[in-house]
């Protein structure tokens, strides 16, 4: 299968604008430059990976979104509380969290 970078690009802008944010928000959000933006949303520079991922955080969309055209939000409200919260965890607490987790979801309530 090969991306389509145009679909992508426009993609991108039309959840950019659906947010009511600018070039310049996103880039902000990303750490990319304004230009890069406007170069992938105008099909002009094909996204990394990692580039491509920082725009669905910034934009709080899924990757197959982007690239497929098919529309699934990233986080809820309690799942993005959660996601932050994680992000400030060591890699000992991670363990702890991994193992509460599995602790939870394997637990009969």
């Amino acid at each position: 299968m090969e991306i389509d970078y145009k679909a992508l690009g426009e993609r991108i802008a039309k959840r950019r604008k659906v947010l009511n944010l600018t070039q310049d928000n996103v880039a902000e959000a990303t750490g990319l430059s304004n230009n890069h933006i406007s170069n992938i949303e105008n099909n002009h520079s094909i996204p990394s990976i990692e580039s491509l991922l920082k725009i669905c955080e910034a934009l709080d969309i899924t990757p197959d979104y982007f690239l497929l055209g098919i529309f699934r939000q990233t986080n809820d409200s309690l799942l993005s509380q959660i996601n932050q919260k994680i992000k400030l965890c060591d890699e000992r607490k991670l363990e702890l969290v991994d193992h509460f987790m599995t602790w939870i979801v394997n637990e009969k309530l």
